[in-house]
């Protein structure tokens, strides 16, 4: 199966980075296609331009999007990993969002009804975030992120979610943290995903 990974976070040594690594490695170990985009690596400008603004409309996209266009093309499975900052996505990946899954690309409406194009493909999200599940759940926080990135981006694109994973507690993930979060990621990719 043909693997994209999508990726936002500027530190090595984050959570995000060792989630990121375990799932390469299981991809890998399985003799999987994998490809990584990590969006602060390639320098990919998240701003969504009048140009980009009037182009999609036209079915024209600049250089640079085109390439990640290319890439989820030839995904059959795209997953995505990102920490949640300020209750949302970062701006990078929102950036990405707002310029790669452009009209006509990623979504089209047809006589006023809208359309999934990325239909046929699969997803995972993998979150991390500061606060505790408890306090995410409390204050409707996971309800409120599945609504506005599952519904809002990911299945309105017409993508498949075989998964949403939540890390908590993402700047204090202590070794044993970490290993629980390896093994559940590990578990996900190896015996549900590739089968899939």
């Amino acid at each position: 199966m043909r693997h994209l990974i999508i990726y936002t976070h500027p530190n090595e040594n984050s959570l995000n980075h060792n989630l990121l690594n375990t799932v390469v490695e299981t991809l890998h170990a399985r003799n999987e296609e994998v490809v990584v985009r990590d969006l602060y690596a390639i320098g990919f400008d998240p701003v969504l331009s009048l140009n980009d603004m009037q182009g999609q409309r036209m079915g024209k996209v600049s250089a640079d999007v085109k390439t990640e266009q290319e890439y989820i093309a030839w995904a059959e499975q795209i997953t995505f990993i990102y920490p949640i900052w300020w209750t949302g996505l970062p701006a990078v990946m929102k950036g990405y969002i707002d310029r790669v899954f452009s009209y006509g690309f990623a979504y089209r409406y047809d006589q006023g009804v809208q359309k999934g194009l990325l239909k046929g493909k699969t997803t995972i999200i993998i979150n991390t975030h500061g606060k505790s599940h408890d306090e995410y759940e409390k204050m409707g926080m996971d309800k409120a992120l599945t609504l506005t990135s599952d519904n809002g981006i990911f299945i309105y694109s017409g993508l498949e979610i075989i998964r949403h994973l939540f890390f908590d507690k993402a700047d204090k993930a202590s070794a044993e943290d970490l290993e629980i979060c390896k093994e559940q990621i590990k578990s996900l990719y190896s015996e549900h995903v590739l089968n899939h």
